[in-house]
């Protein structure tokens, strides 16, 4: 029933393009953070290679992880269709606002900086493809729009920033930015 091998393949792609909502796992340590992620913040590069865009909101666990060299594990499964499960394993690299590669995100997923924490790319070294058979079928309705319509607000005030920094960078952390 499952299987696992090194890159994604072209039907793991598409997939992973029809998915509405997928989960994103991290570690750095002992604790396993775990996360759902909707809205259209995936963007696959190529076979081995990922970019995840992250809104500001309750927390920024993804950040510790990556900048503590942590492992990731994003999961998708099908609430349609034909029953399957994705799993991807990988490394994560932050692209802060500093970086080139950030403002050509930015283009690729046609959003404005200022509501965008960061980018994150994940850089796959083992896939996992299981039946998901236990997985319910369930009907996608919508976004919800409060999450992106708060950080445009807040954008908009000139008080984004300030959030991002202050809240949800945590204090051993701030320094390596």
């Amino acid at each position: 029933m499952g299987k696992q091998y090194k890159s994604l393949t072209d039907a793991d792609i598409e997939f992973i393009k029809k998915q509405k909502l997928f989960y994103l796992a991290s570690s750095s340590g002992t604790e396993v953070n775990l996360s759902p992620k909707g809205y259209d913040t995936i963007r696959v590069l190529d076979k081995n290679n990922l970019v995840f865009l992250n809104y500001p909101g309750s927390g920024n666990r993804t950040y510790t992880d990556a900048k503590l060299d942590g492992e990731f594990t994003l999961v998708f499964n099908a609430f349609e269709g034909n029953a399957k499960i994705l799993r991807l394993f990988c490394k994560a690299t932050i692209i802060e606002s500093k970086s080139e590669k950030f403002y050509n995100y930015l283009e690729v997923f046609a959003e404005k900086e200022g509501v965008v924490r960061d980018f994150f790319e994940f850089s796959i070294y083992a896939v996992e493809s299981s039946c998901g058979m236990s997985i319910p079928i369930m009907e996608y309705k919508s976004e919800r729009e409060e999450l992106r319509n708060w950080a445009i607000k807040m954008d908009e005030n000139g008080k984004l920033e300030e959030y991002k920094e202050k809240k949800f960078t945590p204090p051993n952390l701030r320094n390596l930015k």
